[in-house]
């Protein structure tokens, strides 16, 4: 491909381990890894937002260490045949021009969208594999990736902060020989939400455009969405931030079900005096919804994210280590129950009043009553009540 239109993002990927810009902490757990393969652990799960570095640090490892690399998107081969005549041979087969091979698994999200044996493929190459293979996923929380997490060592990639965004930018400018001024470089370090390979699209978006005076306004933050899991996750295993505010706006989910997901999970991370503290700031976030749902005063909805972000994350004295399967919210089952309970005793009180042809407030006020004439069988074919509305009755005192 001619430079001209080549991709910034692949023409400045990371080539070497300094080139990779704050993920120190991942880039010691991959060295850790290599250094002690096989004998801890046979796979690395690399795991962390778009556009961070998970699969340049696979290519900064095959670099540095002069290995061939076998690479596959995992969303391309969801079924066990193809995953095994692809990444079964690889596995087997020595390197014919280096002194070793890396396998690298792009992407292992994309097997979860249609199972056909290819995570269980997958399992069992790991086990068997004579070479190294690094996994990378955006989010790996979901719960049929339990055994791979469980066979794999975990390096966590964060978002990029936007000064380091923002240095990035700058080589590239300078290599492009762009005459870019720097609060325009700023404005998309921002932007970027702390995804390296977007910023850079944006730039070479800009930098194309003809008729660009190279002047560029800020735009709302990238519409990146998290998934429950993992805002549980950075609000329980992290320590109070400028990002923990915001923690929940990228997350499809109003904040009334939020809180019931965090008093849920709370046992399973705190203990001692910061369950009680997690559990005040909880009730403190409750008070204030049922301020909002009496009143409608819809400007407690920012008390009530502080007391369920920061409140919560304050609750502990460190950051919470090691891997939660966290749990659904038993409360929406039991609400959920509830509701189809009274469903059934609206539905049938509703059947009675137009066969007695009376109100259904007046049928509501009298149910009690009426209760032990509605379980006789005869009288339950006669209104055609339903399985379910039957059932109803029979389990009512």
């Amino acid at each position: 491909m001619s430079e001209e239109f080549k991709n910034w993002a692949e023409k400045y990927r990371a080539l070497k381990f300094s080139d990779l810009k704050g993920q120190d902490a991942a880039i010691k757990e991959v060295k850790l890894f290599i250094s002690n393969f096989p004998k801890e652990k046979k796979a690395i799960l690399l795991h962390g937002p778009a556009g961070v570095g998970k699969t340049s640090l696979a290519h900064i490892l095959k670099n540095e260490l002069d290995l061939e690399l076998f690479e596959l998107n995992a969303s391309d081969f969801r079924n066990k045949s193809q995953l095994e005549s692809k990444l079964k041979p690889a596995s087997e087969q020595v390197s014919l021009f280096k002194k070793s091979k890396l396998l690298l698994v792009d992407e292992v999200d994309g097997l979860s969208s249609v199972d056909k044996g290819g995570l269980s493929e997958l399992l069992d190459l790991i086990d068997n594999t004579q070479f190294p293979i690094v996994i990378t996923a955006n989010n790996i929380w979901d719960g049929k990736f339990s055994e791979l997490r469980n066979k794999c060592k975990m390096a966590n990639l964060k978002e990029l902060d936007y000064k380091e965004i923002y240095f990035i930018l700058q080589e590239i400018a300078k290599k492009e020989h762009l005459i870019i001024d720097n609060q325009v470089l700023l404005s998309i370090s921002v932007r970027s939400n702390g995804d390296a390979r977007a910023s850079i699209n944006d730039l070479q978006t800009i930098a194309s455009d003809k008729n660009s005076s190279m002047v560029y306004s800020p735009l709302d933050l990238r519409n990146k969405q998290r998934d429950i899991f993992q805002a549980l996750n950075f609000i329980f295993k992290n320590m109070l931030s400028d990002e923990t505010l915001f923690v929940y706006d990228s997350v499809d989910m109003p904040l009334e079900k939020i809180l019931l997901w965090i008093e849920e999970n709370i046992p399973y991370e705190y203990y001692g005096e910061e369950l009680f503290n997690a559990y005040e700031a909880l009730s403190i976030a409750d008070v204030f919804v049922g301020r909002i749902n009496r009143q409608r005063y819809w400007r407690f909805l920012v008390y009530q994210n502080i007391f369920l972000s920061a409140g919560v994350s304050l609750s502990k004295k460190s950051p919470k280590k090691g891997f939660t399967h966290y749990q659904k919210p038993t409360r929406i089952l039991k609400i959920w129950i509830n509701n189809s309970k009274n469903a059934n005793k609206k539905t049938i009180i509703a059947k009675y009043a137009e066969h007695i042809h009376c109100s259904k407030a007046k049928a509501s006020k009298e149910f009690n009553i009426i209760k032990p004439i509605l379980k006789n069988a005869g009288i339950q074919k006669e209104l055609k009540l339903s399985e379910q509305e039957i059932k109803y009755l029979a389990d009512l005192n």
